[in-house]
């Protein structure tokens, strides 16, 4: 891979969780110049300064939807954006629209406004499965984000604008793994929302792996997909009671959230005819707009890349599940399984 962030400044948006933490890591030992983190969290940022202690990493206090907060940031000098920051929580986002849209729709426009104006070499938007025929409020945002990344494309040609779509990351803040395990030591209790719930999974180290790519290959325009596996969560759960539970530890279904899909979609139907499968690792998908920007040919070569080979209806979670051997190994390599 190509040093891209070499000498160069990059502000991480939201980056004070545990993307941010990891990210940060990893670039790091890429030589940048300075690397910016930029979020609400002042707690999880004074953590994160001590953790580090390095100062290559400057810290600072801002909301993506307060406008001039991200004037004030961008006017630092900014290279690269790699744009973390949302709401993410399907109760807290049904539950509280206003506050959604305010961070995850007029955040992103107030980022990419500023990309444009001060002219960013690259902003890569992290996006996620939910955006795909979305049922719930989180993910309509994040589809509109979508929108909103691509079409900033055909508004300046100094500036690429990528997406990358992932499912649910293993063990970040707030996510599955860490909450079932709170449950069980803290309840001696699941709860769990509906057996036949499944979800694409990838490691943290995988879904950084991805922003890289995209970050070092896109053009501008395209949404990047990783080729990664699903489940059914209650193979999840049922491994993480076996680990940290015993035999009294109980198990409660639920039912599903409002919003909840029982089965997530990573690619859509209507997607499906641009869509490329590159290297065996994941998929490219063009823009339906018209960016101005010319290079998408270069995935047609197929010794590079091929057509996918997918369901008509997309690609689901539900489609090819791995059992709970290749889940138990994955859970392993993560370190939540010894």
């Amino acid at each position: 891979m190509n040093n891209i962030y070499k000498n160069q400044r990059i502000l991480v948006s939201g980056g004070s969780g545990s993307w941010g933490n990891e990210l940060a890591s990893q670039l790091l030992k890429l030589q940048p110049k300075e690397i910016i983190i930029f979020s609400r969290g002042e707690i999880s940022q004074v953590a994160m300064e001590r953790k580090f202690n390095n100062k290559l990493l400057k810290f600072v206090i801002g909301d993506i939807s307060n406008k001039r907060s991200v004037e004030r940031v961008f006017s630092l000098g900014i290279d690269y954006v790699l744009q973390l920051a949302a709401l993410k929580h399907v109760p807290i986002c049904e539950n509280q629209p206003i506050e959604a849209i305010n961070s995850n729709i007029n955040g992103m426009i107030n980022l990419i406004d500023a990309s444009i104006k001060y002219k960013i070499k690259k902003f890569i938007d992290v996006s996620s499965d939910k955006a795909v025929n979305p049922s719930c409020l989180y993910g309509m945002t994040k589809a509109i984000g979508e929108k909103l990344t691509i079409q900033a494309n055909c508004r300046t040609k100094s500036t690429e604008f990528i997406c990358i779509r992932g499912g649910n990351v293993l063990g970040t803040n707030g996510s599955l793994v860490p909450y079932v395990i709170n449950q069980i030591k803290a309840n001696n209790e699941v709860f769990i929302t509906d057996k036949r719930m499944t979800r694409f999974f990838l490691t943290l180290p995988q879904a950084i792996g991805l922003l890289f790519q995209a970050a070092e290959m896109g053009i501008g325009g395209e949404t990047y997909v990783m080729n990664m596996p699903s489940f059914y969560i209650k193979d999840l759960v049922e491994l993480l009671v076996e680990y940290y539970g015993n035999n009294s530890t109980v198990i409660k279904e639920i039912g599903a959230r409002e919003g909840e899909k029982i089965h997530e979609t990573l690619i859509s139907d209507i997607e499906l005819h641009r869509t490329r499968f590159v290297n065996g690792n994941y998929y490219v998908i063009y823009p339906q707009l018209k960016t101005g920007r010319t290079y998408f040919h270069i995935w047609d070569d197929p010794e590079y890349s091929q057509s996918v080979n997918l369901p008509a209806n997309g690609l689901s979670s539900n489609d090819n599940l791995k059992d709970k051997e290749y889940l138990k190994k994955l859970l392993q390599k993560g370190g939540w399984l010894q």
